[in-house]
């Protein structure tokens, strides 16, 4: 069996979108919500030590903080992912990317896609 791994990243109520439709639905008051998680599997939280874990909290603050910068400079919500993601799988402590799980065969077998709830695509 191949080990796969895999992360979603969703842009929640997020007001910077590039369309037209995006920002009239969006009131500017409303908070962009950006939910994240940094991939499969279980670290057991006695072999977490505080500054393993402070690590981990960095990166994933740093992947908000990006997404986060694209909407609050207007940019659009698939932006704000891209953003993110490449973050965390740039991160080799996140289970994405360069922090991948190999297979039994010893290779990485990664796929990623983004979509647009509002066209489809």
């Amino acid at each position: 069996m191949r080990a796969l791994a895999g992360l979603v990243l969703m842009g929640l109520a997020v007001a910077g979108g590039t369309a037209a439709a995006e920002r009239a639905r969006v009131s500017p008051a409303v908070e962009p919500v950006i939910a994240i998680h940094g991939g499969a599997g279980v670290i057991p939280r006695e072999s977490m030590t505080p500054e393993r874990e402070a690590q981990y909290r960095a990166g994933l603050q740093a992947a908000l903080d990006a997404g986060h910068a694209v909407l609050a400079r207007g940019g659009s919500s698939l932006d704000a992912v891209e953003a993110a993601v490449r973050i965390l799988e740039d991160e080799p402590l996140f289970n994405a990317g360069r922090g991948a799980v190999f297979t039994w065969d010893g290779r990485n077998e990664l796929d990623a896609s983004i979509m647009d709830g509002a066209t489809r695509r």
